[in-house]
């Protein structure tokens, strides 16, 4: 495919930071801004989000981990903290397995390693249908909802407009092609155990749609692996708390070599 667009900042240990679902690389502005003093920040779009090109019917987490290597390629970059947010966090273990040996670290936030019930695949097919159907625009007020907590909603309901538009400029075929990509992920959590690197788990306290709990468990089977839990924060912990997050990623950073 042609190549993935990216921004980043910085200099040092290249650290990944691969988007949520149906969002794009600017979800990581805080990062961009607030870390660029101790690595090097690279945020792409993934393939058919944001200014990257359209992907195919389906994106599998594979095929999105496979772009990511070719973007540290193009780069010259042979090894990385890899790093996501939900969705990106699937892409992230998707690279951990497939590229043990490019991986210097690894930021899972807000994002599990099983994989999805049966629920939850026709959820996903009846999102990718609907948003070819009804288009990002009509999804956006309703998918934006269960991403931030009740605090943050309530002490920056600026956050919600700033979801709702990033959601809305999305492309339908994107999403709904990565909507199907997620439904077909395997369970891996029986490789968190071979991730030999070090890694963070970062989870919000009032995450309602990856229960803490869960960040928990899989933080326990990473051989090397921290958790950080953000008070008060919901789905989008990176963006809810910046302050707390970068923190936590300043001091994991500490520990990669």
């Amino acid at each position: 495919m042609k190549e993935l667009h990216h921004a980043e900042a910085g200099a040092g240990m290249p650290l990944v930071l691969i988007h949520g679902f149906p969002l794009d690389h600017t979800l990581w502005h805080h990062q961009l801004a607030g870390l660029h003093d101790v690595a090097r920040v690279i945020a792409p779009d993934l393939r058919g989000f944001g200014k990257s090109p359209q992907a195919r019917q389906v994106a599998t987490m594979e095929q999105h981990a496979r772009d990511v290597a070719q973007l540290l390629d193009r780069l010259g970059i042979e090894r990385a903290v890899i790093g996501g947010l939900s969705m990106g966090g699937y892409v992230a273990l998707a690279f951990a397995e497939l590229f043990p040996k490019r991986l210097a670290g690894l930021v899972l936030c807000n994002t599990r390693a099983v994989a999805d019930g049966e629920e939850a695949r026709k959820t996903r097919e009846t999102v990718a249908r609907r948003a070819i159907e009804e288009g990002m625009a009509a999804l956006a007020p309703i998918l934006v909802h269960p991403l931030l907590s009740e605090p943050t909603r309530k002490a920056h309901p600026e956050l919600i407009g700033f979801i709702e538009a990033m959601i809305a400029r999305q492309d339908p075929a994107g999403v709904a092609a990565s909507s199907r990509g997620m439904a077909m992920r395997p369970d891996r959590t029986p490789m968190l155990g071979q991730v030999q690197v070090p890694a963070l788990v970062v989870t919000g306290s009032s995450d309602t749609l990856i229960a803490p709990a869960e960040s928990e468990a899989m933080a326990a089977r990473l051989p090397k692996g921290q958790l950080v839990t953000i008070p008060d924060v919901g789905h989008l912990s990176c963006l809810e708390d910046p302050a707390a997050f970068n923190t936590a990623v300043r001091d994991f950073l500490k520990r990669v070599k």
